[in-house]
Order: structure tokens, then sequence, then C-alpha cells
């Protein structure tokens, strides 16, 4: 039996997260550079990823950024090969990278949709793809952790349908892939998070217009009443989640979504 240090060890193990320079993705790659993992921060703009890396390499960790859009497969395959030329081996994948611009439908285009897919949906397919075949080659299995949202049990607003179906498409996605994968051992499991609060999410809600009369202040404080919790969720509680699902601490599962919510499913 493995003592508890040993479970949550991932010394020796690479670690690729996807828009893993802000908010839940950097605090995903904290916790697993923290457990000893080899962390290669894929991300859009380079210098979110240049600065992200640069916080964990000066603790001592072993971490890298490369420049990677997530909807082209060619800068996934390059992902993949330079991750191994770096670290030898690919372990983990992180799938957080995602978009979710709030849109009515009635204005919502074409582009707009197609974007969010593109990068939430197609984007997992293609990192899953590469990955796990990289991790077929090497024998020793794996975990793939794709970051879905209580969306993709639940609609959470209105103005997000792109959203909804890029990650109800990824939840269902998660599962078959978890059946395929199982015979190289390799586990597929989800995160669905609730309201978070990150710089995505401040961005998004400083987009939206207020409507004349409409108070901010008791508007946010209806959102918290709904949750349980009476307060929105941290990066870092995603983070110990994913940890958890990335270590040995999750050694029989696969094929599940964890809701990390605060209890809003529940009203």
């Amino acid at each position: 039996m493995l003592s508890m240090n040993d479970l949550l060890n991932l010394s020796g193990k690479t670690v690729v997260v996807t828009g893993g320079a802000l908010g839940i993705g950097k605090a995903i790659s904290y916790r697993l550079a923290e457990a000893g993992a080899n962390v290669v921060i894929a991300n859009r703009t380079k210098e979110d990823a240049d600065k992200a890396v640069a916080e964990l390499v000066s603790k001592g960790w072993k971490a890298l950024a490369l420049p990677t859009d997530v909807s082209k497969e060619e800068d996934v395959k390059k992902l993949v090969e330079e991750t191994v030329k770096a670290f030898a081996s690919i372990d983990i994948l992180v799938n957080n990278a995602g978009i979710f611009p709030s849109i009515p439908l009635s204005q919502m285009t074409l582009d707009d949709f197609e974007k969010v897919i593109s990068i939430n949906l197609k984007g997992v397919f293609l990192t899953t793809k590469y990955v796990s075949t990289q991790m077929i080659v090497q024998g020793k299995g794996g975990k793939i952790i794709n970051i879905t949202s209580i969306d993709a049990l639940h609609p959470s607003s209105i103005g997000l349908a792109h959203y909804d179906a890029s990650k109800h498409g990824v939840w269902g996605f998660t599962k078959n892939i978890a059946l395929e994968l199982a015979q190289h051992k390799i586990w597929v499991n989800a995160i669905a998070p609730g309201g978070v609060a990150t710089p995505g999410v401040q961005k998004m809600q400083s987009a939206v217009p207020i409507p004349q009369g409409v108070d901010m202040g008791k508007l946010l404080e209806s959102f918290l009443n709904k949750i349980p919790m009476h307060r929105m969720g941290e990066p870092d509680e995603i983070g110990k989640v994913a940890l958890f699902l990335a270590s040995d601490m999750s050694s029989y599962m696969t094929g599940s979504q964890i809701v990390v919510d605060g209890g809003v499913l529940l009203v």
C-alpha cells in the first residue's frame, strides 16, 4: 500500500496543461508542479505562458512554455513533439483551454458559434488524439483530465448556448474515449467547475452591458444566493481536484465527472 506522500507524488511525470497560464489552468499547473511533475503550459498567448512558467521555475520546479492554439492541428502536433523532446514523455494531459463569450442566440453569428466549438471541443479532440497516441507508444498508461463545466449538465445562464453545446460535447467525448483508451491503461475523467473567480469570468462580466436601473450589487448577491456555499469558487479549488485525478488517489476512476460547484446544481 502506497503512503499518502507517494500517492500524491508526480515526480518523473510530465504534464501538459492547455490554457495553463491563467485562472483555473494556472492553479492546476501550480498544484501539479508542486507535486513534482514537469509542467508544460500550452497557451495561445506566449507572454502569459512565459510569465506563469517563470513563477514555477522560481520555486525550483520544472516547467516549459509552448505557445499553442489547440484548434490548429499543426500546433498540437508541435506541442506533442516539443514536449517529448524536452521531457521524453507525456504522462498527463489537462484539457483546460476554453472560451465563454456571452452572446444571445439572436445576435450569435456562425463565426461566434464555430470559434467556441473550435477551441472548446475541437481542441480537446486534437490534443487527446495526439497525446493519447504518444501515451500508447510509451506503453505506460496515462491520465487525461478534461475541464468541462456545470454547463455540461445544466445551463447556468442565457447567452451561452454555444458554450453549453461545446461542454456537453466534451463530456460525451470524455465518456467514449474513456472506454476506448482503458485497454491502454489511460484513464480519462472530467472536472465540472461551477462559478469560479477567474480573470476570464471577470472579463465576461464586464463585457455584459448593465441595463438601466439594475443594481449590480443586488444582482451579484442574488447570484451568490443560488450557491449553497454563498461564494464563488477559487481556482485552486479546481487545482486540488485536478491533482487528485492526476495522482494515484484516483487509480480506480475512468469516465467520471467530478462536479465542483459549491452545491449550485442541488438547487
